[in-house]
Order: structure tokens, then sequence, then C-alpha cells
């Protein structure tokens, strides 16, 4: 799940929850998500960034890759927007191993 949890003229902060909707318990976690024109990730934490292109491609860190059933875990990233666009390009996707 994306939100924004704050925006300014020039940028915004934005949280995605990742969720284990599963029966088992999983081991890593990988999101991958398009940002809006003009939308660079500048700052993120809970989590490792890598970019290719425009895609943003986030895994989990060391210590939260393991969620329980019907649990969740959070990353929040900072980003400059010079279309003023906060909001995903497309879907997010995410994917367990």
């Amino acid at each position: 799940m994306y939100s924004v949890t704050n925006a300014w003229s020039s940028g915004f902060q934005g949280e995605v929850e990742v969720m284990n909707h599963g029966t088992t318990p999983t081991g890593h976690w990988t999101v991958t998500w398009t940002p809006g024109d003009g939308t660079k990730i500048s700052q993120l934490w809970n989590g490792n960034l890598t970019t290719s292109g425009s895609a943003v491609t986030v895994t989990n860190a060391s210590y939260n890759g393991t969620i329980a059933p019907d649990g969740n875990t959070t990353f929040g990233f900072t980003a400059t927007s010079s279309s003023g666009i906060d909001l995903p390009n497309g879907s997010i996707t995410c994917t367990f191993s």
C-alpha cells in the first residue's frame, strides 16, 4: 500500500506498507514501481533502493525481510518532483521469496 504522508512545492514524503497475506512467513520481499514523471527518490529508509531507468526497486533491509502471516512492515522515502506528481505511474508490484 503506497501513501503520501507529506507534500511540499518541490517534493513529498511517501510510505509503502508491505503486507503478507499468505500462510507462511516471508524471507525476502521486493517492491517495484515507476514514479510519476519528473519524480526522483532522494532518500529511503527501512529498505535498499536501486533504480534502473525510470523504474524503482526496493528490497528489504537485513532486519525486516521476514514478515509473519498477516503481518506487515513499512519503508519510507522522500522524493523531489519537478512535475508535482506524487503518485506512481501505473501499478506497484510486490514479490516475496
